[in-house]
């Protein structure tokens, strides 16, 4: 997640290098008010024993540092001086692989048409700010649109993966990794079930218009049913026993470039379709430009992931430590199905799998579950109230 700080100055000292691991709260670099201050604060850093010394800038490391990653004196705000920045990269960014900007100047560059692979940050370490991007829409010389200098050939691998290279994780990913492993070591099952959804479509053509989403109508029938089904949302994390949660709160998978992400829904039992609906869309927003707060990913009390919009038929779900069950969503598609009156027709159905934890779980739990859930999908008459 990017981390702004929104005080003027000099950055010091990094006391935590980037892809490293540091406690909530704790600090991961050091800023000076002054050039004069920079070197108490490196001194600072140093004598705290906060940081290895591969990650803080000590004073007998202060001319090779100069060299090799940003003067001291050309970190100010000021556009004369940050003019002297520009070919410093940050070490992220050596060879493309990834572009280090605020959000604000990715936001930006994406309204301007820049393209921030071809900036060089003005920013602590190399990081591209809103004023490199503007310099750059000012002078017209960074597009977006134009075309690469060498064409790409046809069959090579897709831009920016280096074939037969090792990557290691980013810290999503390692977050993403320990996750699943973790998971293993809980005892899980799967029940499946297919839905009827000619009535959800139809709604959700109805009011489409007023900003409703798919997602937030899922999440409100699942929340509705798991509020009569208090067991399928509970948790189970020290093995000796269980929480009924007090809140239904909706956790929904997102894929993110390098992994993914579970925005959370919360209270989304009590909270109407359209204000769901805004806030699944501010919830999304936030976790394109990585500024999630914590409490709006980890306070989920039940999981749902859909892959329906791939045209996905079905699939299972990997069960997130700390909750109870994740329930898998595929596509709608027509089927031929028999009537109750014994005649053939065509219906829209869809198929969710729920892995949950047979420590708190049952079959006949999930079974139950999923019945009152097909109704309210089947009959979303509840959902708009």
């Amino acid at each position: 997640m990017d981390v702004e700080t929104f005080h003027d100055g000099f950055l010091a000292a990094i006391m935590v290098e980037e892809g490293g691991v540091a406690p909530v709260g704790s600090a991961i670099a050091l800023l000076a008010e002054s050039e004069d201050e920079i070197a108490d604060a490196k001194a600072k850093a140093f004598s705290s024993g906060a940081a290895s010394s591969s990650s803080v800038q000590v004073p007998e490391q202060k001319h090779k540092a100069e060299e090799e990653v940003v003067a001291p004196a050309a970190s100010t705000v000021s556009s004369s001086k940050a003019a002297a920045l520009g070919s410093a990269v940050h070490p992220a960014s050596e060879g493309g692989k990834r572009i280090v900007a605020s959000p604000y100047a990715k936001k930006l560059a994406k309204e301007l048409k820049v393209d921030l692979a071809a900036l060089a940050g003005s920013g602590p370490m190399g990081r591209i700010v809103a004023k490199d991007v503007e310099a750059a829409a000012a002078a017209g010389t960074v597009a977006a649109e134009v075309a690469p200098a060498t064409p790409a050939k046809v069959g090579t691998a897709a831009p920016g993966i280096e074939l037969g290279s090792v990557v290691p994780f980013t810290t999503m990913q390692g977050a993403v990794s320990r996750n699943m492993v973790e998971s293993l070591t809980v005892p899980t099952f799967r029940v499946g079930y297919t839905i009827t959804t000619d009535a959800l479509d139809a709604l959700y053509k109805k009011i489409k218009s007023k900003g409703v989403t798919m997602t937030a109508l899922l999440a409100k029938a699942t929340a509705l049913a798991l509020a009569k089904h208090p067991v399928v949302n509970s948790s189970c994390r020290d093995g000796k026993s269980f929480t009924y949660n007090s809140s239904i709160n909706i956790a929904v998978a997102v894929a993110m470039d390098g992994g993914l992400i579970t925005p959370v829904l919360q209270d989304a039992d009590k909270v109407d379709i359209y204000s769901l609906s805004r806030k699944w869309k501010e919830l999304v927003d936030k976790a394109r430009a990585k500024q999630l707060q914590p409490h709006e990913y980890n306070t989920g009390t039940f999981t749902l992931s859909n892959l329906g919009m791939f045209g996905v038929d079905r699939f299972d779900a990997i069960l997130p430590p700390g909750t109870g069950a994740i329930m898998a969503v595929g596509a709608s598609q027509p089927a031929v199905v028999a009537t109750k009156d014994g005649r053939i027709g065509m219906k829209n159905q869809m198929q969710v799998n729920v892995t949950a934890d047979h420590r708190v779980i049952y079959g006949a739990d999930l079974a139950s579950f999923l019945q009152t859930l097909s109704k309210i999908i089947e009959d979303p008459k509840d959902l708009t109230l």
